[in-house]
């Protein structure tokens, strides 16, 4: 059930256009301060999980691995996505709670 939460809860996000997906725009999100939360696919590279969580480690940005690629992707409404930024930060807030921190 919480699965399904956190895929929703970032539907939710993307419909609202707090989201920022792929390697490049979610990367610009953390940088340019507007990111709330990472979420990085599990089967996503090497290099982009080094990449996000040395960049969210440094711009204090919670960064989670969660989901693959496909499930990812389909929550927000786009083929595959190793990376997704939460803009919002209340949808950021209920997502870490539904991931368990």
């Amino acid at each position: 059930m919480e699965r399904n939460k956190v895929l929703s809860l970032l539907g939710l996000a993307a419909r609202a256009r707090k989201v920022a997906s792929g390697e490049f725009s979610a990367e610009s999100a953390v940088k340019g301060g507007k990111a709330e939360l990472v979420i990085v696919a599990e089967d996503a590279s090497d290099n982009t999980k080094k990449l996000f969580h040395d960049k969210c480690s440094f711009y204090n940005v919670p960064v989670y691995e969660y989901g693959t690629k496909e499930t990812l992707g389909h929550a927000i409404g786009k083929e595959f996505r190793a990376s997704a930024a939460v803009l919002d930060k209340g949808l950021a807030k209920a997502i870490i709670t539904c991931l368990g921190d």
